[in-house]
């Protein structure tokens, strides 16, 4: 019994001296070797950077042209796209009509003026008569009834000429101002109704505005910058046209809506241009680009050194041979290169490749990446 005792205490002890030998080598092979990456200083520039809004041109002054009277087109006195001045003749309907009204009006006038000039010398004649006591005092007052009826019939009279001459003005239709005006909708001879019938649309092309839309909560921001004055190199307000150029002009804001649409919490905003070269077209989409206050020097990063995780961005910045993990607020992209609005400071090394076996804390050798380049610039 005793020496299957010894036996049985013999092997236990070599076992315990087997185990404790091998432990320190299996965690000698379980330490990670650093993670070879390489770095980048963060520089400081000049980011100029825009938001962006889909935006439409829309004419400062717009006009459908509608007669105020029925009757036929007589005639047209424009060139369809052309600008007319402000009054000139556009259209004519047939005149004879109220011509002849016009006329029977004014012969109103002038059989009423002469009943009040018999009513008037009537009325004369009886107070005299009355201061006398020759006549009755109904007839005194007759005859001042008459006087009455003769001045308000010419009251009526004068009303009736005036809209006689108004329905002939309206047989002429002029440019209410101007502008450029489009293609008519009706043709000689064609008739019309009055207020009804769509003749044509005039508008006016320069200056011209932009309107586009923002959120409710950057109206303090634009309008701050309502009515400002515009230098000619100045770039706050810039338009891409539908085919992707710029247009070349400056803007400046000219209105913030009276209120907030309820149902979007957006605002409408009104950017005007100078259009001299007629390239701004009513009803034209486009790209306003506005200059975004935090513009200016601000941290710039590779845009390949940025991770995303769970809606959140990070970068990993070499800390001796430790790689420490941040979380970051990013701006707008340039091109290879990000904004970083805060999280990293100027000069600080950011690792740009190699980071996806990167962990907070972990391990990195940036020796063999940086000698590289170096060896290769020698040759």
């Amino acid at each position: 019994m005793k020496t299957k005792q010894h036996i049985l205490l013999i092997g236990a002890t070599g076992l315990f001296y087997l185990a404790s030998c091998k432990g320190p080598a299996q965690k000698a092979a379980m330490v990670l070797p650093p993670t070879p990456v390489s770095v980048v200083p963060a520089v400081t520039g000049t980011a100029i950077y825009y938001d962006k809004y889909p935006a439409t041109v829309v004419a400062l002054n717009q006009v459908e042209l509608r007669a105020q009277v029925s009757g036929y087109i007589t005639g047209i006195f424009f060139k369809e796209g052309e600008v007319v001045q402000k009054g000139k003749p556009l259209y004519e309907i047939d005149r004879r009509k109220y011509e002849a009204t016009y006329r029977q009006a004014e012969a109103s006038i002038a059989q009423a003026k002469a009943n009040l000039t018999k009513a008037q010398k009537d009325a004369d004649r009886y107070h005299k008569l009355a201061e006398q006591d020759a006549i009755a005092r109904q007839t005194l007052d007759n005859a001042d009834a008459a006087l009455d009826v003769s001045r308000s019939q010419l009251a009526a009279a004068e009303a009736s000429l005036l809209s006689a001459r108004t329905d002939l003005d309206y047989a002429v239709i002029k440019a209410p101002f101007t502008g450029r005006i489009g293609i008519s909708q009706v043709k000689l001879g064609a008739q019309i109704g009055a207020g009804t019938t769509l003749l044509n649309t005039i508008s006016s092309e320069n200056p011209i505005a932009v309107d586009f839309v923002v959120n409710e909560n950057d109206i303090p921001r634009f309008s701050g910058m309502q009515g400002k004055a515009v230098t000619p190199g100045d770039s706050t307000f810039r338009l891409q046209l539908p085919n992707g150029q710029a247009y070349t002009e400056p803007g400046r804001l000219t209105v913030v809506d009276r209120g907030v649409d309820n149902q979007t919490a957006t605002i409408k905003v009104r950017i005007e241009f100078n259009n001299p070269k007629n390239e701004l077209k009513e009803g034209m989409s486009g790209v306003m680009n506005v200059l975004n206050d935090q513009s200016g020097d601000r941290v710039i990063i590779p845009y390949k050194a940025v991770v995303e995780q769970m809606g959140e961005f990070f970068v990993f910045v070499a800390k001796d041979t430790v790689a420490e993990q941040r979380k970051i607020h990013l701006g707008p992209r340039l091109r290879e290169s990000i904004v970083v609005m805060d999280g990293v400071k100027q000069g600080e090394l950011v690792i740009a490749e190699g980071i996806q076996r990167l962990r907070d804390g972990g391990k990195i050798d940036t020796t063999t990446v940086k000698k590289a380049p170096d060896a290769a610039a020698k040759k």
